[in-house]
């Protein structure tokens, strides 16, 4: 209390350090990759990233708090499956240029691993895969369907086809290459699965080799 009897104010807490959020989320999804969500606890990512446990409970409740920020914190370095048309440019021409990225994005182990253990952890952890849906698979598949759209309405595409099942069929196949073949696979051959694919579903493009 104040001397007039006026609640005295708490003044403001040291502000939250950029670099140790960072670390933080980034030691996050290293433990995810290699430990999954069962063995990746509070205090082994405040170890990695080289806080202490109470400066991680300061900026997230929970251990699912923590891993769905994370999640959402390397969007940008998961592969994006659905191109930008630029204006004049003919999509196969665009899928030529970004189906190595794609190939290289698919055959990279720490996406793989990632992927794996989002999915695997769907049951017990529903809110890590619905932060994954929502952060990374919605975003794309609505780019995806923009994209098959034009591409029908261009007629690179055939126009009775139900776009969203293409989708469904495809997100399926590339799960069923990222976490049900247990053999690594290189740039060069993913690239080469995603082109048989895409053809597959009816996209004019070379055809493989």
């Amino acid at each position: 209390m104040t001397a007039d009897g006026t609640p005295a104010r708490r003044s403001p807490g040291r502000p939250r350090d950029p670099e140790a959020d960072t670390a933080i989320l980034r030691a996050a999804v290293e433990s995810l990759i290699e430990r999954g969500v069962d063995q990746t606890s509070i205090e082994h990512v405040a170890k990695r990233a080289g806080v202490t446990k109470v400066t991680v409970y300061r900026r997230w409740r929970t251990k699912e708090d923590l891993l769905a920020q994370a999640i959402e914190s390397v969007r940008a370095e998961l592969p994006n499956v659905a191109p930008r048309l630029a204006p004049g440019v003919p999509l196969t021409e665009v899928i030529e240029q970004l189906l190595p990225q794609w190939g290289k994005a698919i055959a990279d182990p720490r996406f793989r691993a990632l992927s794996a253990r989002l999915l695997a952890a769907g049951t017990s952890h529903p809110t890590l895969l619905k932060a994954y849906r929502t952060h990374h698979v919605l975003p794309r598949r609505e780019r995806a369907r923009a994209i098959m759209l034009q591409a029908q309405l261009d007629e690179q595409l055939e126009p009775a086809a139900d776009v969203d099942i293409l989708i469904d069929m495809m997100e399926g196949a590339i799960i069923h290459r990222l976490l049900l073949d247990p053999e690594p696979i290189t740039q060069e051959d993913a690239t080469q699965y995603l082109r048989r694919l895409l053809a597959q579903a009816g996209f004019s493009i070379r055809p493989p080799g």
